[in-house]
């Protein structure tokens, strides 16, 4: 795997040095478990030499912008109005058209969008950026379908991420796509204590990235995402909408990936995780919020996706929450 990182001036250092880190936190794990090789993680900008982040720490590009193809590049966040430095570095923009192009992954933050908006490859596709540049960006790129609710969009291999937490989200989501749930949860924990809301929480995604064209499927998906609290019989389902149960279990597998089972508990398990997080419930009540009635059951479940029991989850996440004790003010 191969992730590069565009350096440029009135860079923050931060957007950069954070997913360096999440990912190699990632890869190590991923070698000790997995035995796969360390990505190959460089630093590419339009000409050699140090930039100067806006903190003053000085980061080297060790390469140019060539032929090389990226799985993953990421266009960190930039000080204030980066118009001027896009300017300096007009060769990034048709490269940045070239390795989306290739297959790349692509993942700007703050004001790291506007490189994407200006190569034109957001042109009637959803964005978000930094909350202080957002009437600019709207005013520079009116062909931008600008999401300023949310702190994460992803248009096909595009993803925008508004904040520097939501970066981590974001990083989160790619070590998820490149290591599997179990190495991502484990960067997570490590890197982020706070509650937090998951990617697919934050996150406006433009159909056509993740989207199948079994329409039958999509409201069964639909249906589940509106009753997977309740008690869920998949045999009923099937019949609801007109599907013997082993066709409806061929066709959801073809269209998602998954069993109709897999993805029903994969809904109930991630909202019971920001519950957890983000909540006093007892481990049962959150059980029974997401439609389990055993807790040991959910408990299991967890642990099996997670690679952490909800007791554990819930300890390694309270530190921005409390509860009231009735005899304190």
């Amino acid at each position: 795997m191969k992730i590069a990182f565009v350096l440029y001036e009135q860079i923050l250092a931060t957007s950069v040095a954070l997913p360096a880190e999440m990912f190699r936190a990632a890869a190590d794990l991923a070698l000790a478990r997995q035995r796969k090789a360390l990505p190959e993680i460089a630093f590419v900008a339009t000409r050699t030499g140090t930039f100067t982040s806006r903190s003053g720490i000085l980061l080297a590009a060790d390469t140019g912008i060539d032929t090389e193809q990226y799985d993953l590049i990421y266009l960190p966040a930039l000080w204030r109005n980066p118009q001027t430095v896009i300017k300096q570095h007009p060769a990034l923009l048709p490269w940045l058209r070239e390795q989306h192009a290739g297959g790349a992954l692509i993942g700007a933050a703050g004001t790291g969008v506007c490189f994407l908006a200006s190569s034109g490859l957001l042109d009637q596709r959803p964005a978000t950026t930094h909350w202080f540049y957002l009437v600019q960006l709207t005013a520079l790129y009116p062909a931008v379908d600008l999401k300023p609710q949310y702190l994460i969009t992803r248009a096909g291999n595009l993803y925008c991420a508004a904040s520097i937490n939501a970066l981590a989200d974001l990083t989160v989501h790619f070590i998820r796509h490149f290591y599997g749930s179990s190495i991502a949860s484990h960067v997570e924990r490590h890197f982020s204590h706070e509650a937090r809301k998951s990617y697919e929480n934050v996150t406006y995604r433009e159909d056509d990235s993740e989207r199948h064209h079994d329409e039958d499927i999509i409201q069964i998906q639909l249906w589940l995402h509106q009753h997977y609290a309740q008690p869920v019989q998949l045999a009923d389902v099937s019949k609801q909408f007109g599907m013997s149960l082993r066709n409806f279990n061929r066709r959801f597998l073809a269209a998602t990936g998954k069993t109709p089972l897999r993805y029903l508990q994969g809904l109930r398990i991630e909202e019971g995780r920001d519950l957890l997080g983000n909540s006093n419930l007892s481990i049962a009540e959150v059980a029974e919020k997401v439609g389990y009635l055993d807790s040991s059951h959910f408990s299991r479940l967890f642990r099996d996706i997670f690679t952490i029991t909800p007791q554990d989850y819930r300890k390694s996440m309270r530190s921005k929450l409390f509860s009231v004790d009735p005899g304190t003010v």
